[in-house]
């Protein structure tokens, strides 16, 4: 008699369904393989990782290249058609950012920054997003990088792309913010939604995805998932659960509040019985992850427990829907961390497995004294999370699923004109009639193909605040029925 194998399923599972080793790396056999390999497109701008914030800043462009010698250390960059992608230009970003914004980061140097300071606080210039040399040039590199990712997969090209160096969430229409400059998130949902239908965004990095949510607050066609810590002054300070949308976008706005010290299990568990009958109820026609690494356990300004397994879990369930998905980065304070996170979900989207022992590399040193992908926690905070209460945050997002009532119908009447805004009279460069002739979308791109209280959290019926001006009106081209 043969005795089934017990593999887990999620469809029905109940909260807190799965207590089997989830902090150790799973591997990706399975007794039915996939019917088509997935494509998977890996954007890295050059000398992105050379920009400096400063001296005592949190924030280290270099994690980049840390993480890009690990992928290629591993021999990732074999199973994935790898990416240098063009620099973003003025007018792409003046899609979402204000024209006088970007104006400024443009102009805006250390030598001149002193006869500029009168400009700081209207675009919320200081401490947290300092002036250094190539700012706008570094916004420019990975926001370029997000756009050239969402392209490929608007157009068919990919079935999944990753850009580490993007998801700098926090950066509003006319401001910077939380170490972020210029939204490339919201910059390339806009570029998905010329194409498709709905778009949802899930944020799993410790702090509020506000920038984004802002931006497409008043949207029915941008469904935005956050999963971050929400305390009294705990940056950015928003993400309530009664933040929900406002007008058409009501009830398209999913906040989840946690508390210090959140584990493996309590996180895995919550973010599968959220995401899959959101994914259900909402049915994107493209999803947007940002893999912000500051929730992992020991980062510098994070106060989560996770584990680099456990941060992968999220990225390969949202992978197991098979839908086209759009990878970012995010923040992350310790680059040791960060490098070996993003390379090791890099080989879950790849379906790859990895050897604990981290290949030799030209930063070998930064991994002492382990050199394992996968190092113990050496610190552990207090879990405040109460099964009780992940157990009503997860009540209350399900409430207001209900409120959906399906997904939003949307017409598709014409495709949007490009980013750039030229008209077909107008000279275009080789590349971009290389991108009208072929249609992948690699034009301008060097390409490599080698094969705690109810009053804190809970207001299921508030409306919540904000704006909305981030969204830009593209639904005049779209009717949504």
């Amino acid at each position: 008699m043969t005795i089934p194998l017990d593999i887990p399923t999620f469809s029905d599972a109940p909260f807190f369904f799965d207590r089997r080793n989830i902090h150790i790396p799973q591997q990706e056999d399975a007794r039915v393989q996939e019917h088509s390999k997935r494509r998977v497109a890996y954007y890295h701008p050059k000398r992105v990782g050379d920009y400096h914030y400063g001296e005592r800043h949190p924030m280290r462009p270099h994690r980049l290249e840390l993480t890009n010698q690990l992928v290629l250390g591993y021999g990732l960059h074999e199973r994935m058609s790898v990416h240098s992608p063009r620099a973003a230009t003025e007018d792409e970003l003046r899609e979402f950012h204000h024209a006088d914004y970007i104006d400024f980061l443009k102009r805006v140097t250390p030598r001149n920054a002193a006869q500029l300071t009168e400009d700081y606080t209207k675009w919320n210039i200081g401490d947290d997003c300092p002036v250094f040399h190539g700012l706008f040039d570094f916004c420019q590199q990975y926001a370029g990088a997000s756009l050239a990712a969402a392209r490929k997969l608007a157009n068919g090209g990919a079935d999944i792309a990753i850009n580490w160096s993007g998801g700098l969430h926090h950066a509003k229409k006319g401001e910077a913010s939380g170490f972020c400059y210029v939204n490339d998130i919201v910059l390339a949902i806009l570029e998905l939604l010329r194409h498709h239908p709905r778009v949802l965004y899930i944020d799993i990095d410790i702090h509020h995805g506000d920038g984004v949510q802002e931006a497409f607050y008043l949207s029915n066609r941008v469904l935005t998932v956050s999963f971050h810590k929400y305390a009294a002054g705990f940056f950015p300070g928003t993400g309530n659960l009664s933040e929900i949308g406002s007008d058409l976008g009501k009830y398209f706005t999913l906040n989840v509040p946690l508390q210090d010290g959140i584990d493996d299990e309590s996180y895995i568990s919550l973010f599968k019985a959220v995401m899959e009958p959101t994914i259900n109820s909402f049915r994107p026609s493209s999803i947007v992850l940002q893999c912000g690494a500051d929730s992992l356990g020991c980062d510098r300004l994070g106060t989560f427990n996770l584990s680099i397994a456990a941060h992968g879990e999220c990225v390969r369930f949202i992978k197991s829907f098979d839908l086209p998905l759009l990878v970012l980065g995010g923040g992350g304070y310790r680059a040791s961390s960060v490098a070996r996170c993003w390379a090791y979900e890099t080989a879950v989207l790849t379906n790859t497995s990895l050897p604990d022992t981290l290949p030799s590399n030209s930063y070998l040193e930064f991994y002492a004294p382990d050199y394992k992908l996968h190092p113990p926690l050496t610190g552990h905070i207090e879990n405040l999370n109460t099964r009780h209460s992940l157990e009503r945050i997860r009540i209350v997002i399900r409430e207001k699923l209900r409120y959906l009532n399906g997904a939003p119908s949307v017409q598709m009447q014409e495709i949007p004109p490009d980013l750039m805004g030229l008209l077909e009279s107008e000279e275009r460069s080789k590349e971009e009639q290389e991108e009208l002739e072929i249609g992948n979308g690699i034009a301008g791109e060097s390409r490599q193909d080698t094969s705690h209280a109810t009053t804190e959290y809970m207001d299921p019926e508030s409306g919540g605040l904000g704006d909305g001006s981030g969204f830009n009106g593209r639904r005049k081209t779209m009717r949504v029925l």
